[in-house]
């Protein structure tokens, strides 16, 4: 009997503690403990209610997402930048120049130049690195040292130089075998081509509006860049430089 006794007290006092440890008072939150962030299971936990910020759809999982690439729209073109030819010369030059004056009112002014230079062969001899072989001989095939163009832009009233560039190395000028130049003064202006041991051909081009009275119908006109570019050839000019063994 006593044993029976026991037993009983034994089982009710076990399901006293059960119901103490599970027992929660309504209205309260048991502590969720420490959260393995690794775990993608319990990524929630950790997020706390938006209070000073506005919950959206992450970029790129809405149903529709706009396109990561940006269609930039043509350049709109317009009529008063176009610049015409007013002049074209043919040289070949052999320490002479031509010049012509323009009034310019309206800049910029474009100056574009192709020129085709005399070629000179220079024969170098150097010692071979390779052992038996001596010494070598090499052939350049080169502009001529004494071949160059330039162009000059000066005030017609004051002489005050605006632009002075060309080819040739002879000049301390660039090899670009094409160039556009551009002038941004407003005045009078003198504009001298020469040379030596070379063929050029140059154009100048000005926009109608401010500059010329009419336009024929023959001119021909053209949009420039803003900023020319230089080209190092064009079909009609001499090859770039080779070397020869």
């Amino acid at each position: 009997m006593k044993r029976w006794s026991v037993c009983v007290v034994c089982i009710i006092v076990t399901l006293l503690m059960v119901a103490s440890s599970g027992c929660i008072v309504p209205g309260e939150e048991t502590s969720p403990g420490p959260v393995d962030l690794s775990d993608p299971g319990h990524g929630t936990n950790v997020t706390t209610a938006p209070r000073y910020v506005t919950e959206v759809t992450p970029y790129g999982y809405g149903t529709t997402v706009s396109s990561a690439y940006t269609t930039i729209p043509p350049t709109t073109q317009i009529p008063q930048d176009r610049s015409c030819r007013i002049y074209t010369t043919k040289n070949t030059y052999a320490y002479n120049k031509t010049a012509i004056s323009f009034n310019l009112q309206n800049p910029p002014m474009y100056i574009n130049y192709t020129v085709k230079p005399s070629n000179v062969t220079i024969t170098r001899v150097y010692d071979s690195k390779i052992t038996g072989e001596g010494e070598k001989t090499l052939k350049l095939d080169t502009y001529s040292p004494v071949s160059w163009f330039e162009i000059t832009v000066r005030s017609k009233q004051t002489g005050e130089i605006y632009l002075k560039d060309g080819f040739g190395t002879a000049k301390g000028y660039t090899t670009y075998l094409n160039r556009t130049l551009k002038i941004l003064k407003r005045d009078d202006m003198v504009i001298e081509f020469g040379g030596n041991n070379i063929t050029a051909t140059a154009s100048v081009w000005v926009k109608p509006d401010g500059n010329l009275q009419e336009t024929p119908p023959e001119t021909e006109c053209t949009y420039w860049d803003f900023n020319p570019r230089d080209a190092l050839a064009q079909l009609t000019a001499t090859p770039t430089p080779t070397y020869k063994r």
